[in-house]
């Protein structure tokens, strides 16, 4: 300590000599002695002088002479002189011949005289020094008596100047005459206000009780520009001297934040040269506005104790743990820059307050680490028996840096000023410790570098774990969740698959109206080859348009009413102009119908519109979107189980021969009302399907094999004979011995649910019923009329796409800037919930 004690006092040696009231015996007088003739030929304009006029010595005034002299050296710093003016006997005229000269003492400028002063007032040098400076400062200093007189200063001075307050308990003391110095210095910065009435004081917002000791508080009122905001106060909490109020105005005049975009070991600050801590807030640019409000309220909470520091990751190469969000620097020499992670503002108050609260903070964290060190351990050897496959994928890879440049972060501050300012914004709400979330914000990076470019799109991100209040007013319900927000427009939630490649198509067509409406048979007919529209032009799609004549008024708005619901997940057309005869004629198809256009308008085919309300429609789209002979994989799986259809399924080692796939898509193609899903599987790109074949058979079979599986009815499994060429004659032939009851089944499955460990884990339930208003796929043949079917989510949450009523308000989350939302996850609660993953 003696080493930064000596940083701070050496600054203020001009002062410690300013304020020295120790006279220099033996020295030089600086009391002068003159004649009157003499003392008022001397005077100089503007120059101050105290003068006591004496006609003898007396023993009455002799200590008021030695402490008039004891002062001299005092005054002198701040060019008053000091005489003694000897009145010859036989002069009674001026101030010689005033009645009670030996008891007074007076100040002059120039030629003028300022003040009387009874020189009982003038008892010591401190007396002394201060009412001839009160006297001097009566522009800079202020002296009040009622809570009125000091708010119509307040008032005056907001917007304006800053005030400081100062109580002594009584005038002439040694508090008075610090603050009279400091005010010799300071007053043209700050307007000082003096009063000796204690009530004053409690009415100005002291906490200290005892009024019997000198306080100063510093009045923040150049920051309050409204008259009704009262200004804000920071107190010293050290003795009235010289030096110390000379130190806390340096600290109220410091910036209340510093930005810094260096080293923090290379940082130095008022506060540090002063001897007290700086306080580190680690940001970055996505939450830069949150974070500069979280290092104010800091450093109003700190303000006279440490300094506050907003140090951006962005702008400066550290070598720390990522998930640090304050960092310590203590004004010793030699004490590195400590890092830490703390739950919010409480703590960095705390951590400055309590000394010893660092070592506790750092042992907890080098305990947390170490554990840490020990479940990644645990965590790397049990990888191969984890009960969910995305938290063992996410843990795995947990350390791998996410490319996010190109995802805007959004916070509370940002996320209605971004959504203004684009006219299409995709958000993801997430949050950051749950597994599903990082796996889906994996995915999410990659449909960001696939539309790199994109004009008109924005991808962006919010992080409900750190702003709870965002997620709460925009009814996000569960993580993670994908909304499109377009300007006019109410915001639409994915609900789809979680890979890049179904995201990325949501995306892209979600930014294109639907239905769109086709003004022409030229847009029309380029609809159906895929040239528009032209956004669209580059990206295989299945077109679907709707032909309607004037006559089909009910057909034509639940056509309009399917695509609201389908907006994002396939593009639709409808063409209502007269000259829609001639579609209908070239297709062969009567108003209402759909035209499906596949593959670039190569293949159109027409379909008769028989029922018209939406989810009929619908439910047909969606059945005629499906592949005839799908090749089954992970992400599609669940859209044909919701079929609740036999599985006719070849297993093939790589693509499916030329012979078996034609004669397997003839047989799909050949049955208008297939009571079975023909498919394939391709064991290479889809390796789980081994996993599927030996749960079938205690040996994989030889490949290609072609199977009957029923899982919705017995779960049986049947073998289709592999003596036999698999031809549509020979695959026909065993399906009728199959329903005959003749052959014998492979083997047959469990009755056993093949359930999740926990509910949390249940992903293909969360996405077989992610689209409550109406089911993803159901049960429907071509011709019949589809099956209404109530919508679902799981456990009745709200996986709605109905947005909230505007009642719906957002709980309160605390008071602004108390949460430390800087680079990393904030709790160490979460951390121990959610196995520590981090998205950065």
């Amino acid at each position: 300590m003696p080493a930064q004690k000596d940083r701070w006092v050496s600054s203020f040696s001009f002062l410690l000599f300013c304020t020295s009231s120790i006279p220099t015996r033996g020295g030089a007088r600086l009391l002068q002695e003159l004649s009157p003739q003499q003392y008022f030929g001397s005077l100089q304009a503007g120059r101050a002088s105290l003068a006591y006029f004496s006609h003898n010595i007396s023993p009455v005034v002799q200590p008021f002479l030695e402490q008039i002299e004891d002062s001299a050296e005092a005054l002198q710093d701040y060019g008053i002189s000091v005489v003694k003016v000897n009145c010859p006997k036989e002069d009674v005229s001026g101030y010689c011949g005033k009645e009670n000269t030996l008891r007074k003492a007076y100040l002059f400028r120039g030629n003028t005289l300022i003040r009387e002063f009874p020189t009982d007032a003038l008892f010591d040098v401190n007396s002394i020094v201060a009412n001839v400076l009160f006297a001097l400062l009566f522009n800079e200093v202020k002296y009040v008596e009622t809570l009125a007189d000091l708010q119509n200063l307040e008032n005056a001075l907001k917007g304006r100047s800053n005030m400081v307050f100062a109580y002594v308990p009584a005038t002439g003391t040694a508090e008075h005459r610090a603050v009279m110095e400091a005010a010799f210095v300071y007053g043209t910065v700050h307007q000082f206000v003096l009063t000796t009435e204690a009530t004053l004081l409690k009415d100005a917002g002291s906490d200290e009780p005892d009024v019997s000791s000198a306080r100063l508080l510093f009045c923040h009122c150049q920051r309050a520009t409204d008259l009704a905001q009262p200004c804000r106060r920071t107190a010293m909490r050290q003795a009235l001297t010289m030096l110390n109020i000379h130190r806390h105005l340096k600290l109220m005049g410091a910036p209340l934040v510093t930005e810094v975009a260096e080293d923090p070991e290379k940082v130095s600050t008022v506060h540090l040269q002063l001897g007290l801590p700086l306080v580190f807030i680690l940001s970055q640019k996505e939450t830069y506005e949150a974070d500069r409000r979280t290092a104010e309220f800091v450093a109003w909470q700190l303000l006279g104790k440490a300094g506050v520091a907003l140090l951006s990751r962005d702008l400066v190469d550290m070598n720390v743990l990522l998930r640090s969000n304050v960092a310590l620097k203590t004004p010793d020499e030699g004490v590195p820059v400590k890092y830490l992670v703390l739950e919010d503002t409480e703590e960095v108050i705390t951590l400055v307050e309590d000394k010893n609260k660092v070592e506790q903070i750092q042992e907890d964290e080098e305990e947390d680490e170490e554990d840490e060190e020990d479940e990644d351990e645990k965590e790397n050897n049990n990888q191969d028996i984890q009960d969910d496959q995305v938290v063992e994928a996410v843990s795995r890879d947990k350390k791998r840096e996410l490319p996010l440049e190109q995802i805007l972060a959004l916070t509370e501050d940002t996320f209605h000023s971004a959504l203004l300012e684009t006219a299409r914004a995709v958000v993801l709400f997430y949050a950051s410790w749950e597994a599903v979330s990082l796996a889906v914000l994996r995915s999410y990076t990659e449909v960001a570098d696939h539309l790199k470019g994109t004009q008109g799109v924005l991808l962006s991100r919010v992080n409900c774990w750190d702003w709870p209040g965002v997620c709460t007013k925009e009814n996000v319900t569960q993580f993670p969740t994908i909304k499109i927000y377009e300007k006019g427009e109410r915001p639409v939630m994915y609900n789809g698959m979680w890979g890049t490649e179904e995201l990325t198509s949501f995306i892209v067509l979600s930014r294109v109206s639907c239905p769109l409406k086709l003004a022409t048979i030229e847009e029309a007919e380029g609809y159906l080859r895929g040239e528009f529209p032209p956004e669209l032009s580059s990206y295989q799609h299945t077109s679907i348009l709707g032909v309607f004549s004037t006559a089909t008024r009910e057909a034509k708005e639940a056509f309009k009413e399917a695509g609201n619901v389908l907006s994002g997940h396939v593009t639709m057309g409808m063409y209502l102009e007269d000259d829609g005869l001639a579609l209908s004629r070239k297709y062969a198809v009567s108003p209402p119908a759909l035209l499906l256009a596949r593959s670039g308008g190569r293949s159109v085919e027409g379909i008769a519109l028989s029922n018209h309300s939406a989810q009929d429609v619908v439910e047909m789209i969606r059945y005629e979107l499906l592949d005839i002979f799908p090749e089954i994989t992970v992400q599609n799986l669940p859209r044909y189980l919701q079929l609740r259809k036999p599985f006719l399924i070849l297993f093939s080692d790589g693509d499916t021969g030329e012979v078996e796939s034609k004669e397997m898509l003839k047989l799909a193609k050949g049955r208008p009302q297939p009571a079975f899903v023909a498919c394939w599987l391709n064991l290479k790109k889809t390796p789980v399907g081994r996993g599927v074949l030996k749960a079938y058979f205690t040996t994989t079979p030889s490949l290609p094999v072609l199977l009957w599986v029923n899982l919705h009815a017995g779960g049986q499994v049947f073998k289709f004979p592999s003596e036999q060429p698999v031809t549509e004659t020979n695959i026909l032939s065993w399906l009728e011995k199959l329903k005959a009851g003749v052959e014998i089944p492979s083997s047959t499955l469990s009755e056993e649910d093949w359930k999740p460990p926990l509910p949390a884990y249940d992903f293909l339930q969360m996405m077989e019923t992610a689209a409550p208003e109406l089911p993803l796929h159901t049960s429907h043949h071509r011709g019949d009329s589809p099956t209404r079917h109530p919508p679902e989510s799981p456990g009745g949450d709200a996986a709605v796409r109905e947005e909230p009523s505007q009642e719906i308000k957002a709980e309160k989350v605390g008071s602004p800037g108390r949460d430390l939302r800087g680079t990393a996850p904030r709790l160490a609660a979460r951390e121990k919930q959610g196995k520590r993953h981090s998205e950065l």
